[in-house]
């Protein structure tokens, strides 16, 4: 068996109110004197700004804050808030919001670390060392980027999604507060949890970690499915496949927001270990283009993706479906996987994702740059069961989606 490790965000608070009980808690062990906050217009509006910083005030901290983040970021925005962060001097920088706030805190603590721009740490592993001390609190339940090691944003000039990847963007401290995300509303909800469903299955359906890929001298921070990201994988199926609908219906259910916020960080534990794959690879070209969210995006492509991986992932398709609380969804055979798949669609509609790329605004002539784009993106193909051997292969998967 080949060595294997697990990696997360340096201390995990979680529970209702656990921002009030513990954030002061996490500045203080930080030393932090100065903070500077990434969110949005939206959460300043709900109240969650000033929840975030009353137990600043408490314990002295000053702070600053950039609102204007939006889904998907540009760089150009990016660079925006890394300027205003510049000017304030902080010694902590939280994000609080999605996945989108988090992400951009993380890579303005990695350049004010180390300089230089966004678009210069692209790709895996290639932050030279710690950054400024982070702590992440989500908004939604969905990305798990407040446990992971990347941070998505998007490159304009070329209208593709790009990531950073690197054991250095993993926050000091992740604040789980399940009452921040009550105030999502339900389109929010149903976007950020299929795609933490989508984290978690593709964590769990990734190549083996003994077969993993990896170039020699080459670095990564994912290394294929393994014991432990496997066990956060199943729990956070198991939750969603619970509380997603409930979650999405009823804003004001505590115990599927409880339920869903524990899903989501589960599957960033997972997949920021063993890896995200075909599915991410997809849509990043899609969301580049049409600016659907990362989340609707994912949900939309993945029972397509999940087909063309059957053939290397039955059983484990599979167990998904009990996972989901199919009970009659047949263990290991090729009906059980089929079964699982006509499932995750019928959720996928119940809660409202799109079901084709048409529906989102794409155009059949845009499929074949799509694919292109999407088959050169190396470090996530590794990790798909079934490495897809062309850009033709994805094209066909992206035709069937359409």
């Amino acid at each position: 068996m080949r060595t294997w490790s697990f990696s997360s965000a340096g201390a995990l608070f979680f529970g209702r109110n656990a921002v009030r009980v513990h954030l002061r808690d996490a500045c203080e062990r930080l030393g932090a004197k100065r903070a500077f906050i990434v969110t949005d217009s939206i959460l300043v509006k709900a109240g969650l700004l000033a929840q975030t910083t009353d137990p600043l005030t408490a314990l002295g901290v000053s702070f600053g804050h950039f609102d204007r983040i939006t889904p998907e970021p540009g760089v150009e925005l990016v660079r925006e808030c890394i300027t205003a962060a510049r000017a304030f001097n902080p010694d902590v920088v939280i994000g609080l919001g999605g996945g989108s706030n988090m992400d951009t805190a993380k890579l303005v603590s990695m350049i004010l670390a180390h300089g230089g721009d966004p678009l210069d740490f692209k790709g895996d592993c290639l932050v030279p060392g710690p950054v400024k001390p982070l702590i992440c609190i989500p908004t939604t339940a969905g990305t798990g980027s407040e446990v992971s090691a990347a941070a998505v944003f998007t490159d304009t000039a070329n209208h593709i999604k790009v990531s950073c990847l690197s054991p250095f963007l993993r926050p000091a401290f992740a604040i789980v507060d399940p009452l921040f995300t009550v105030s999502c509303p339900p389109k929010v909800t149903a976007d950020s949890g299929i795609d933490a469903l989508t984290h978690a299955i593709e964590g769990f359906c990734a190549v083996n970690n003994d077969d993993f890929p990896l170039p020699s001298g080459e670095k990564s921070v994912y290394q294929g499915s393994n014991p432990m990201a496997n066990l956060m994988a199943r729990e956070a199926i198991e939750l969603v496949g619970k509380f997603l609908r409930r979650a999405v219906k009823d804003g004001n259910d505590l115990e599927a927001r409880d339920g869903m916020a524990l899903a989501a960080t589960l599957g960033g534990l997972a997949f920021s270990n063993s890896g995200v794959a075909l599915v991410h690879a997809m849509e990043y070209p899609v969301g580049g283009a049409v600016h659907v969210s990362h989340g609707a995006g994912n949900g939309l492509l993945l029972p397509f993706v999940m087909r063309f991986n059957l053939e290397k992932r039955q059983r484990e398709t599979a167990n998904i479906g009990l996972m989901l609380g199919c009970s009659w969804i047949p263990d290991g055979f090729p009906q059980g996987g089929e079964a699982t798949i006509s499932e995750i669609e019928r959720l996928r509609a119940d809660i409202g994702i799109p079901l084709r790329l048409r529906d989102i605004g794409v155009k059949e002539e845009m499929l074949p740059e799509f694919a292109e784009k999407a088959f050169a993106i190396k470090r996530l193909m590794r990790v798909n069961p079934r490495m897809p051997q062309s850009a033709d292969e994805i094209l066909g998967i992206y035709r069937a989606a359409f």
